[in-house]
């Protein structure tokens, strides 16, 4: 019963907190971006939990249990992404969004390369697909995580899921996103502080551990795999090779997605960007590190008998329930949906804001006021809420390597145009808009290629990646330059502070 009564205090929390962030809603503004009015913890809080998944939690102690200490440089990256997305991105994006009201990462965008139709249309388009396929990742880890905890059917479980995230979404925006993200960052941060060292103690510590997988293969217990292509095992991909387009995925692509990237948009003060990346780099450094020595206890547990798990994505969940038995089920269960809401509540005001605005706003109806974008923003919040659900009860058996896709578009898509868009004078809009269309399209064929024709020494990503960016450079070159004025505007130029 006690289980019940925490989860439902949580759950109760959260619809709380968007009732009261509604109060705050006067315009789209408001809905979106939060009035552009985010204190400093605020915004720490809401980049590490718009970032945190539910793979932080299940995917990066199952990656551990998988492939031991090679996957250790995810948990660098990661973290490293935050601090890209403030710094590097963040701060000259927040200083030409606060100038021009931008609200979302199409208007600067569309305004920095001149093409109001043409790039938001593609970039829109993107953020939609790429929001989808994380969404029903995140609604999958939401019920695989309620079943577990309440003993529930899985309809049951993502109902729960849907409905909770759901309202105080279309209740309070990024207020409501905001404030239940920073309460859901302090349980993810104590959560995983409080329980995980009881978890590699109870596997015999770290030394323990790294003789355990010594004896598996020495190679887990190294800073990567060695370069044999394919693998010699499925779990051995962290090859050097791998990892240079890990780095890539990773440390640039997640931090241009747009439930990331948009935070930078809604800050109170400049001055934020001064220390805000450093702390969220280590403070998420420091959970993810824990999460992933965890999945490699788990999996010293499995070798000397005291547990079996199922799947890798198991581990976390059968190391508490090894550790702690069934008193605290409830409590482990709050820190992994913390982990998971923070970043679905993200997501779909995302794809509320890129639908009421970017779509009907700026390319269907210029004249439409507030009140008509933020209803419209609200009901595709539930169109995609539904189909989400519809495909998170049978969930793809390509689930993961379609969440790995969705970074992947990413990568290929929004860092060259945000990248060159910032810093180099030279970058056009038939450049962009080149360099977008063909990131996107040729992250599904070596996708495809990758996971039906033959492995890749590269993450498949990598090679979409590269041709964006040649593209971007070679059309660039080629035609009509962006005019000094809007380069001015938009400060570019190789200055990060300008």
């Amino acid at each position: 019963m006690g289980k019940f009564f925490i989860i439902f205090i949580y759950l109760f929390l959260m619809l709380y907190i968007g009732a009261i962030a509604s109060r705050k809603i006067k315009n789209i503004s408001d809905y979106i971006v939060a009035g552009k009015n985010l204190g400093f913890w605020l915004f720490v809080l809401l980049i590490f939990g718009s970032t945190t998944s539910g793979m932080t939690i299940l995917g990066v102690a199952g990656l551990g249990f998988l492939a031991g200490w090679p996957s250790f440089w995810e948990q660098i990256f990661v973290p490293l992404t935050c601090a890209i997305a403030i710094t590097i991105y963040g701060y000259k994006l927040y200083s030409i969004s606060k100038e021009k009201n931008f609200l979302t990462l199409q208007d600067y965008l569309s305004y920095r390369f001149q093409s109001d139709k043409g790039i938001r249309f593609i970039s829109s388009i993107a953020v939609l697909v790429t929001s989808l396929i994380y969404l029903v990742g995140q609604y999958t880890a939401i019920s695989i995580v309620l079943k577990w905890a309440l003993g529930i059917g899985q309809i049951q479980a993502l109902s729960i899921g849907v409905i909770i995230v759901l309202i105080y979404v279309l209740l309070g925006g990024l207020y409501a996103v905001s404030w239940t993200t920073l309460f859901q960052g302090i349980i993810i941060i104590l959560g995983v502080l409080l329980t995980t060292p009881f978890i590699i103690k109870s596997a015999g510590g770290l030394t323990y551990i790294n003789n355990t997988l010594v004896k598996i293969d020495p190679n887990l217990v190294k800073i990567a795999f060695p370069q044999v292509h394919p693998p010699y095992e499925k779990y051995a991909f962290c090859t050097p090779l791998y990892l240079i387009s890990f780095f890539f995925l990773l440390a640039l692509g997640l931090g241009s997605g747009p439930h990331i990237i948009n935070n930078v948009i809604a800050v109170r003060d400049k001055r934020y960007f001064k220390w805000s990346g450093i702390i969220v780099f280590v403070i998420y450094l420091i959970i993810m590190f824990l999460v992933k020595i965890t999945g490699m206890a788990v999996k010293t547990l499995v070798v000397d008998g005291k547990l079996t798990v199922a799947k890798p994505d198991d581990a976390m969940l059968a190391g508490m329930s090894y550790v702690f038995g069934d008193k605290l089920l409830g409590f482990f269960a709050v820190i992994i949906l913390a982990a998971v809401m923070s970043t679905t509540d993200r997501l779909l005001l995302v794809i509320g804001s890129t639908c009421g605005w970017d779509f009907y706003k700026k390319l269907i109806n210029r004249n439409a006021d507030d009140r008509k974008v933020t209803f419209v923003s609200r009901l595709w919040i539930i169109i995609f809420a539904l189909i989400s659900f519809v495909l998170a009860i049978k969930p793809p058996q390509l689930l993961a390597f379609l969440i790995w896709m969705a970074i992947g578009i990413m990568l290929s898509t929004f860092v060259p145009s945000i990248l060159f868009g910032l810093y180099w004078k030279g970058a056009t809009k038939q450049g962009a808009i080149w360099s977008m269309i063909s990131g996107f399209v040729t992250s599904f064929i070596f996708g495809w290629y990758y996971k039906f024709k033959k492995p890749l020494p590269f993450h498949f990503s990598f090679y979409s990646f590269l041709i964006s960016v040649f593209v971007m450079i070679f059309i660039s070159l080629l035609t009509k330059k962006i005019s000094k004025e809007v380069l001015n505007e938009t400060k570019t130029g190789p200055s990060i502070f300008f």
